[in-house]
Formats: structure tokens, sequence, C-alpha cells
């Protein structure tokens, strides 16, 4: 069979090849190949590019298209233009990587042709890797959480924000939540932001404990999470304009605050985006003209810590922090903790890189516990996007808390099981030192 030729695109005098253009890259509800989504990201470029420009970026690659499975590239390819910037970063794991740094629609146009169908840049500009020039609040709903308690949260930090001296600039996840990016002075380091992090979603979780909540555990959450550890050394989110790899090729996009209350997410795809964006100004255009001070919020941080408030959870590749509570979910947390604190009774039920199947596996395994699904509450089922080296993965627990206890049912084989880290676990397991009798 004979390969398709390439396309040749030239761009800001710059010539970059898309390979396979005609490549399938949404198949399913929305039709779009390779070329179609390199064409999109030209369309937006200006407004794509506020959000990257300057900024490392983390190459998310979809070789097969949104719905093939995706790794991690933090890495700059060998084989790059001339003309492309880097950077080298330092990591949490004392490991270092030169990063591809993106400046111009010739650019974004050649990592898209490389299957980053979102964009993920680092919060940090290239001239200072150690000062976070915008604090990130993602507010990441439940399962079964509603939209409006998503966008009520987001007013309240809104409101919180500007009590603090500070702007939020919003956008839709892509997906079911909504972030808020705040431009700040590169004064702090990472541990500072991720600090007045903390303390925000603390405090809205305060205001409206009925819908938010920072807790990092997901068997203790509710409503909304707001993920302070967004700001964590390492962490990415995708960034404006970037398509989200759902059938409907829905897309971050960028919001006045008087939008919030009546948006809806799945009006922004890339059928959609390329004609609002010609036909307003980017809400986000002013972000960079008044960065703020995290001043006021690291003096709750402050006040929250003297009322015994520590550090909260990190994300399971950080290493142990000072301060850091026992970094183990509370349904295997010891019972020698005081005050003790309630385990809470979970079963697998799936892993698989594949959320899809992960998920029909849940419904599986509800069928064959009926009984016991009718007691279930929207936010008793967990599903956990856990990360790998370089890749992404879908386990799905269910808490059985509200269930007699009684009825509960013994932890099962999960269906399926295909666990992608049980081998290096396996031989992590087998290497350990045995204790002493």
């Amino acid at each position: 069979m004979k390969e398709e030729a390439a396309e040749v695109l030239s761009i800001e005098g710059r010539e970059i090849r898309v390979t396979h253009p005609g490549k399938p890259y949404f198949s399913t509800q929305t039709k779009l190949s390779k070329l179609d989504l390199v064409q999109y990201y030209l369309s937006v470029a200006p407004g794509a590019l506020a959000g990257i420009r300057d900024r490392p970026v983390v190459l998310k690659r979809f070789v097969n298209g949104a719905e093939g499975e995706a790794f991690y590239q933090k890495r700059a390819p060998s084989e790059r233009p001339a003309w492309l910037r880097t950077v080298t970063l330092s990591f949490p794991s004392g490991r270092t990587a030169e990063e591809v740094v993106v400046d111009d629609a010739a650019g974004l146009a050649w990592i898209v042709n490389l299957g980053c169908i979102e964009l993920h840049p680092h919060p940090v500009r290239s001239g200072d890797l150690d000062h976070p020039d915008e604090l990130r609040v993602d507010l990441d709903p439940g399962p079964g959480v509603g939209w409006q308690d998503v966008r009520t949260v987001a007013l309240e930090v809104k409101s919180l924000l500007e009590e603090m001296g500070l702007c939020g600039w919003p956008k839709t996840s892509g997906s079911r939540g909504i972030h808020v990016n705040v431009r700040i002075q590169p004064r702090w380091a990472f541990g500072e932001v991720r600090r007045a992090a903390i303390a925000l979603s603390r405090e809205v979780e305060r205001r409206v404990p009925a819908l938010a909540s920072s807790k990092w555990w997901k068997e203790e959450r509710h409503g909304v999470f707001l993920d302070y550890n967004q700001n964590a050394k390492d962490r990415t989110t995708c960034s404006a304009y970037s398509v989200r790899p759902l059938p409907d090729a829905r897309v971050s996009t960028p919001l006045y605050w008087h939008e919030v209350p009546d948006c809806e997410p799945a009006d922004f795809t890339v059928l959609t985006i390329p004609k609002r964006f010609a036909g307003m100004s980017d809400p986000h255009r002013d972000m960079d003209v008044a960065p703020g001070s995290l001043e006021k919020l690291l003096d709750l941080a402050a006040r929250d810590e003297a009322a015994g408030l520590g550090d909260a959870p990190w994300p399971p590749h950080f290493r142990k922090m000072e301060g850091e509570a026992p970094r183990v979910a509370p349904s295997r947390a010891r019972s020698a903790a005081k005050p003790p604190r309630e385990k809470m009774p979970l079963v697998v039920v799936a892993n698989s890189p594949d959320k899809g199947a992960a998920l029909a596996g849940l419904q599986r395994w509800k069928s064959k516990h009926a009984d016991v699904a009718d007691y279930l509450a929207v936010d008793d089922v967990l599903v956990d996007s856990m990360r790998g080296r370089s890749s992404t993965w879908t386990r799905v627990r269910v808490n059985l808390r509200h269930v007699p206890e009684a009825m509960r049912p013994a932890q099962e084989t999960p269906d399926p099981d295909d666990d992608p880290t049980r081998e290096w676990r396996e031989w992590r397991a087998k290497r350990a030192p045995k204790k002493e009798a």
C-alpha cells in the first residue's frame, strides 16, 4: 500500500511537513484527520500560543488518534527543527529533561504533527524555571456531580481571588470541569505556590462545604475537588484552546466571567471554536497585564497552619515532604492514629489502560451485585486516572460505606485486571529486604 504523501505547509516563512495528513484522529462522533487538527490549531494560533509561548511543554502524544492510547514525552525529540528552542528542566526525582519550547505558529503545528492533541505547558517561563508565574485552580467534579455545581464553585473561587487581590481567568477544562488560571509575579518557588493553592482550596471548601472539597483522597471527597496539587512542580494541565480526546473533539475554552453561569462545555468544539475566536476578542487577552501577589493567600495559609492544618498530601511520585501527614489513603491507614480515622470499605472492580473497558467492567460488577449497587451514592464510585512512567491507565473502585456490612461483597479479581504497574510492583516486592521475625 502506497504511503500517503506529506502535506507541506508554509507558516510564517517556515515549512512544516504534516505526515500522514489524512490519518483519522477523531473517527466516532466527530470526523477529523490529522491535517484537520493542525488547521484548527492554526486558526486559533494567537490564543493557543498565549497559553504556551516561552514555556517548556510536555508532549502528550496520541500517535494513533484520540481513540488510541496516549503517552507522555518530556524529552524533546532528537530530530527537530534547528529553530525550535529547548530548555533543561530538573524534576523532584533528580532527573533532568530537555523540553520543547514553542514560540510561534510553526512550532505549534510541528508538535501537533507529532500527535499532540492536547497542549501541556509548565507554569514557568523559560527564563526562570524555578518560579511559576501562574497559579492553577483545577475544579474537578466527582462522578455524578452536576455542571451547575462546578459553575457555582468557580464563581466562589472568583470571589475569593478578588478578596485576595488576584484576578482569575476561567476556561472550560474541555471535559467536565473548569480551570481558573491566575497570573502571578514570579517571586515564589513551587512549594509556596502550592501552599497558596492549598489555602485557597480549603477556604473555598469552608465557604461552600456541600459543594466543594479540598481532600486529596478520593474516598474522602464529595462534589467538586479543588486539585491544589496541579501546582506541584512537574505537573501540567491542558492550556487554552487545547483539544481534548473526547468523541465530540471538545476544546478547553477561555471564557469571560459573565459567560460562566450559562455556558455549556459541549458547545465548545473544534467545529465551533474557530468561528467564536474569529468573531470576538480573546477573553484571556489581558492576562499578562497585571500579575498579582500571593501574599494574602500565604497569610491565609499561615493562619490555617497556626490552627493546626498542616501540609496536604502530595502526588505519590514525590518524595515525602517535611510536615506532610502520612501519605496513605484512610482506608489503608493503621488504627494507631489519634483520633482514629475511619477505614473505608473499598473494592477494586476494574484495571485497564482502556478507560472504556474499565467502565464496562464497572457495569458488569453492578449487574452482578445489583442489590448492592442500589445503595451506592454517586461519589461512591471512584474512577482513578493512574499515571505510570509514560502512560496512564484507569482504576475503578467502589466504596461500600453505604452498604449494610452483611451485604458487602468481598474483593474479587477485577474485571478487566490489566494493571501495567503490577509486574514492576511484584519485582520490587521480591527485592525488598525481608523483616526479621
